[in-house]
Order: C-alpha cells, then sequence, then structure tokens
C-alpha cells in the first residue's frame, strides 16, 4: 500500500548527491616549466554544531582563540557544519593538536599559492573557495577551475556510509592549465632594478614592461609596490593593480614621437627644415605661452625631437593641427589594446570639438591625452615592425584568438625617419645614458607635472622612458617608469633613463644576445 509515497520517502532519506570539483589547474610562466601559480594545500577547522560533546571544554577554547565563532555558533547550533577558520597558520594548527578537542575537526583543503611575489597585480588571487578575483585568476577563470562532476549516491540508513550504486548525473571537467607568455627569470632581475632605483630616488611607485615586439609576447611586467598573494589577510590594496593596464597618464615628451610621426605622414615638416625654437625657456605661440626645459635657437625638426624642445614640437604641431588627433587614434591610443587582462583603461585624447587655443600645443608635448605604459609600449612596438601594428600578448597557451594580420600604418619612409631621430635621442640627446656599445638603442623620455587638486603641480612628476633595443633579427621594446620620486628638480634623463639602461642590460644578458 501507498507504494510511490514510501518509494519517495526511501529516495528522500536514503538518496545524496554530490558535487565533486576539480583542483585548480596551475598558472606557467612561457617555459611551461615554472609555475606562477599552484596548488598547495591547507588545514581548516570545523564544529559539528548540533552533535556537540563538550561544550564545556570547546566554549572557553573558542571565546579565548577563535572569539568571533562564539555569536557565530549560536546562531547554527543546529546545523551539520560550520566553519571555524579557514585556511590555519601552523601555528594555529598547533594549537587546535595540543588541545585535541574531540568536537573541533581539521580538514586538508586545496589553496593557491603563488611562488614569484612580483607576478601578484598580473596573475591575480583566487578567494577563499579558490575562485579568481583579479588579473588572470578571474580573467581565465572557467578554465583554470573545470566543471565540477556531480553523483547521485545511496547510502545505508544505520551507518550513513555511502555504499550502494554510485551513478554520475553530470560528467565534470578538469581545470585547464594556463601558460603566461611571462619569463620569471626576467621578471625577477627587473624586480631587483625597479625596486633599486625606487629605493634610491625615493620613488611612490614605479613600473617595467618589456615586450617581443614581434610577436607582441609581454616577457616582464611588474608594478612595485606589490602585495604578497600568499598573505591570507589580504585586503585589496593600490598594490594589486596592474598599474600598466589599469591606469592612465599625461606622459609628457614621450608623446613627441607620435606627433613626429603625425608631421612626417602628413609632409608638413622633414628631418631636416630648420625651424626657429626662439632662443629661450618660454615662447608665445599664437598668443599662447610655451615652456620647455633648455633654450635653443634653429634647430632641424630631427634635433628638436632629439633634444626635447617643447616650442619647436608646438610649432610643427600647428601645422597639422585637428589630424594630429587622428593619428593618435590611429595609433592605437584612447582605445584598448586587446590585451586579455580584466580593468584595462582606454586612455582619452582631447576631441578637437573640444579645442582651445591651447589643445593643439598640448597634445604635442604629451597633455590633455593620457594612456597607458602598455598603449606606449605597443606603440613603439609599431614602430620596430616598420609601421605594422600588433596586439600585446598576456596569455600563451590556451590561445582561443585567430592568428591576426596587421596592414601597414605608416610609410617606410617616416618609419625610417622616426628611428633615425629615436637612435640620436640615445646618441646624443636626451636619453644619452641609455646607449650600450655594440647594440642599436633608440629611446625617448618623457618629464610630466601630474594634476593635482586640478592644477599641475611641479613638485608632483612622472618620469618615463621608452625605446627599442635591436640588434641584428634581435628585438625589444622596453617602458620605465617611475612616479613622484623625492628629490625635486629632477627629469627622466638623470632618474629614469639609468634604469632604463640597467634593465635592457639585464634583458640582453637574459637573452644571451653577444
Amino acid at each position: 500500500m501507498q507504494n510511490d509515497f514510501f518509494t519517495n520517502l526511501g529516495k528522500k532519506q536514503y538518496n545524496v548527491t554530490v558535487t565533486m570539483s576539480p583542483c585548480r589547474a596551475p598558472i606557467f610562466d612561457r617555459t611551461g616549466k615554472q609555475y606562477l601559480a599552484m596548488n598547495k594545500d591547507c588545514y581548516s577547522a570545523f564544529i559539528i554544531p548540533n552533535q556537540i560533546d563538550s561544550k564545556e571544554t570547546l566554549i572557553p577554547f573558542l571565546d579565548r582563540y577563535f572569539p568571533h565563532t562564539i555569536q557565530k555558533l549560536e546562531q547554527n547550533k543546529n546545523k551539520h557544519f560550520m566553519f571555524i577558520k579557514r585556511k590555519l597558520t601552523d601555528d594555529q594548527i598547533q594549537l587546535i593538536e595540543q588541545h585535541n578537542l574531540g568536537d573541533l575537526h581539521l580538514l586538508k583543503e586545496p589553496n593557491r599559492f603563488y611562488p614569484l611575489e612580483s607576478t601578484a597585480p598580473v596573475v591575480g588571487i583566487t578567494d577563499i573557495d579558490n575562485n579568481g578575483l583579479f588579473g588572470i585568476e578571474l580573467q581565465c577563470n572557467a578554465i583554470l577551475s573545470g566543471k565540477p562532476t556531480i553523483f547521485s549516491l545511496e547510502k545505508d540508513a544505520r551507518s550513513g556510509r555511502f555504499h550502494f550504486k554510485k551513478e554520475t548525473k553530470i560528467k565534470g571537467q578538469e581545470g585547464e592549465p594556463i601558460t603566461l607568455t611571462l619569463d620569471s627569470d626576467l621578471q625577477f632581475l627587473v624586480t631587483g632594478e625597479l625596486q633599486a632605483a625606487i629605493k634610491k630616488y625615493g620613488a611612490k611607485e614605479g613600473s617595467i614592461i618589456i615586450m617581443d615586439p614581434k610577436n607582441g609576447d609581454i616577457l616582464s611586467m611588474v608594478n612595485c609596490p606589490y602585495f604578497d598573494p600568499n598573505n591570507t589577510q589580504y585586503r585589496a590594496s593600490e598594490a594589486s593593480k596592474n598599474k600598466i593596464v589599469t591606469e592612465c597618464y599625461e606622459l609628457g615628451s614621450v608623446i613627441k614621437v607620435f606627433a613626429a610621426i603625425a608631421a612626417l605622414e602628413e609632409h608638413v615638416v622633414t628631418p631636416d627644415e630648420q625651424i626657429d625654437c626662439k632662443g629661450k625657456k618660454t615662447a608665445s605661440i599664437d598668443g599662447r605661452k610655451v615652456n620647455t626645459v633648455k633654450p635653443h635657437g634653429l634647430l632641424s625638426f630631427s634635433q628638436i625631437v632629439e633634444k626635447s624642445n617643447n616650442i619647436g614640437i608646438a610649432i610643427v604641431a600647428k601645422r597639422v593641427n585637428q589630424k594630429l588627433y587622428d593619428h593618435y587614434k590611429k595609433i592605437g591610443f584612447s582605445q584598448k589594446t586587446g590585451i586579455d587582462f580584466p580593468g584595462e583603461q582606454t586612455g582619452v585624447i582631447n576631441h578637437p570639438k573640444n579645442w582651445s587655443k591651447q589643445s593643439v600645443i598640448s597634445l604635442s608635448y604629451g597633455y590633455e591625452i593620457s594612456c597607458t605604459l602598455l598603449q606606449i609600449a605597443t606603440a613603439f612596438c609599431m614602430i620596430a615592425r616598420n609601421g605594422i601594428p600588433v596586439r600585446p600578448k598576456l596569455i600563451l597557451s590556451p590561445c582561443n584568438r585567430k592568428e591576426e594580420k596587421y596592414k601597414k600604418i605608416y610609410s617606410d619612409k617616416t618609419i625610417d625617419a622616426i628611428k633615425q631621430m629615436l637612435e640620436n635621442t640615445t646618441l646624443h640627446g636626451t636619453a644619452k645614458r641609455a646607449k650600450i656599445k655594440g647594440y642599436k638603442v633608440m629611446c625617448k623620455t618623457g618629464t610630466a607635472n601630474l594634476l593635482i587638486d586640478g592644477s599641475y603641480s611641479p613638485d608632483h612628476n612622472i618620469f618615463t622612458c621608452a625605446g627599442i633595443i635591436e640588434k641584428g633579427n634581435y628585438q625589444r621594446v622596453i617602458v620605465a617608469f617611475l612616479k613622484e620620486i623625492d628629490k625635486k628638480n629632477l627629469y627622466s634623463e638623470t632618474v629614469v633613463v639609468p634604469l632604463f639602461e640597467k634593465i635592457t642590460e639585464k634583458t640582453l644578458i637574459h637573452d644571451k644576445v653577444i
């Protein structure tokens, strides 16, 4: 009698659905051998609230060592399971084992471990349940975590042990490892040099990016200061941001390179044309005051870039006029690079419809345009590739994108001229401390004031050096950046160019380029 009723009742009592998640897959550097993220077992403490045998010993222990759990226990006293603390420290494990409380149990759980701390803003971290919070861990969360398997089990009514049939309802999938383009050895070397420069100048922060322009691979991406990804007490902070991708800056004279490209491509100037730079530090251009670091008289356009003269570049930019905006867009500013990384910023170029008389002047030497360091590195890759753009790449495999073919956007004549200007800047101009015997180094520096409370502050600066290193078929693009140093009245040529040179040397030694 009532067969269906008792059959369904029995199923509810004896049938159990169990979900089992696969271990999170690791993240490797470009060699496929060095771990950037891996699994390491940790221990968590738990109790069974509705089956506590010795409250007289458990409650005082919790009240003394885990006081936050007392109220939680009162609210969950009829529950079958309650965590006391997850991801216990070694001292906490030892404490629990020493007290040997029958009601307090240890549970082994998988936990993420990150061997190379300087990659933390790039790789990211997971939460307590091993779900990605930011960085590659978030970007590739579904790939790394896989899919859980769902089982249907029948248990014995007396012992509660599962020993009857086990049926797979939904078959899961193992997580797939991610291989990044980063080189962990190079990352380590670069981090040491950046930290030394930050300490030497008392800088608030700094960044380095190294790219292979042939394919867009990002070989090193360092932001300092960074945080300890293995600290289980992590809280969101500025140090967790990958600022190379997520922060925009008005970078100053580095942008002169792209103003020069626009002028050359529009045929409004030639490299040898002599421009009157007024012979003073401050000059009026169409009623607007323009300041430059050192006074110069007649300079060729090449020398204007080489010596980073603001007055000269502004005069030429006026000839380009609104087309300057078009060229900046064409190069890739104010739009995403397409890198596989969450939180990428686009930056901003002041649109011609919003221009004042000052705008085209400011845009010629790096104001009224904000961009990321990744955009600058990608733009220099375009120069290294003789006018052919490339998409920056951080994930080597699995790669779900098709091989992209880019069309040449600038003529050989323009690119050859700009390369010569950049080489002259390294040999004779503002980046001469970056030259390395036996290698072709093409650099441009930039020193810019930061906008503080609506005004540009001469006491708050950013310093940038971006360049290309070549020898034979070997090429690298490097961007070095320091922000807000303690000492005053300094420029990129004395602050960040020496850092660029040290990073270049370390890179060449690492890559065994002779």
